[in-house]
């Protein structure tokens, strides 16, 4: 497991998209405790309201680690971007990159990391040990898997939500992160999307293990079924998750995959049969026990207008996780699954 050293400082790079931050987003969101600045390149477009802090002083005002706090299309990391991670780790601070690129794959990010008094460079996408090919043996617990009618819309922040939710219920529950963000906000996890493919159902089902009867795993989705490029990603996790229980995650905004305009979001019924229908390869008593959708830009007039349609068509509750109360989609979750 990784030892992060706190506080962070969110590194933006040059980010346009706001989409591309999540990472930052989340951990200011989920651990702001643990957020003491962000910094950005000039022409960057997206903030997140914190105090600035350039990298080569992040060490002296007591910075433990710069954390990549981006996530581009493809997960590399730009060559714009290395002097500022380079001033930051020869002052002592770790830099920390959910990216696809490895730090020490930099020359010069390398050499800088390898001077007296420097930091460490921390890949949190590299496997910490190999994973077996799944067994599709049913395991004890229970199981709630977040997915998505497309990628950046809510999963993790809905996972989280609802862990709190339980343990508020003083229910058993654990977080089970499988991204770089949820990583580093839980502490444990296993990013799914550095895998190959003939092993990310079994590292799924190392993830949340045998337990307790009552006891739910909760854990976060990756992906979409309906995206060109990662549907993969989020089959496997599907499959070895085994869940007893999905929720389906969606951004009401969004007429297409992100960045995919040719590929356009599916109707939200259809989205449910069909990860309903794949989850039952390993689990054939799944449930959709909810629709999750982030609200950003409606007003509270229009929310509720659209919780009330949708709540009608669908006979499922309907939250965003983040504004609305999660009472009934907590009954909806265990009284579907009561035995």
């Amino acid at each position: 497991m990784f030892e992060l050293k706190k506080p962070y400082l969110l590194y933006l790079g040059d980010v346009q998209n706001p989409l591309d931050a999540k990472t930052a987003m989340g951990l200011k969101d989920w651990c702001p405790e643990a957020v003491l600045g962000e910094y950005a390149r000039p022409g960057a477009s997206v903030s997140l309201g914190l105090p600035t802090i350039a990298p080569d002083q992040a060490h002296s005002r007591g910075i433990g680690s710069l954390v990549i706090g981006i996530a581009p299309t493809g997960g590399q990391l730009p060559s714009a971007w290395v002097a500022d991670l380079c001033a930051a780790v020869r002052s002592g601070v770790d830099i920390v990159s959910g990216l696809h690129t490895r730090l020490e794959s930099i020359p010069e990010l390398y050499h800088a990391s390898q001077q007296d008094q420097a930091g460490r460079l921390i890949n949190i996408r590299e496997p910490t040990r190999e994973y077996p090919c799944a067994t599709g043996r049913k395991r004890s617990g229970k199981r709630l898997l977040t997915v998505g009618t497309d990628c950046a819309l809510g999963k993790k922040y809905t996972a989280l939500a609802l862990t709190r939710a339980l343990a508020k219920q003083k229910i058993a529950a654990t977080f089970r992160a499988t991204g770089q963000t949820g990583i580093m906000i839980a502490g444990s996890g296993i990013a799914m999307d550095a895998l190959k493919g003939d092993f990310i159902a079994g590292a799924a089902e190392c993830l949340s293990p045998d337990n307790t009867p009552e006891h739910w795993d909760v854990i976060e989705g990756q992906g979409s079924l309906y995206h060109p490029a990662y549907a993969a990603v989020t089959l496997g996790l599907l499959h070895g998750s085994q869940p007893d229980a999905l929720i389906l995650c969606h951004d009401p905004r969004r007429s297409h995959i992100d960045e995919y305009p040719d590929y356009p979001i599916p109707d939200l019924q259809q989205a449910i049969d069909c990860y309903v229908s794949q989850a039952r390869l390993t689990n054939p008593w799944v449930r959709c026990v909810g629709l999750a959708i982030n609200s950003t830009g409606m007003s509270e007039q229009t929310l509720q207008k659209y919780i009330r349609v949708h709540e009608a068509s669908l006979n499922l509750p309907v939250v965003d996780p983040l504004k609305t109360d999660l009472t009934e989609l907590l009954n909806s979750l265990l009284s579907a699954h009561e035995n």
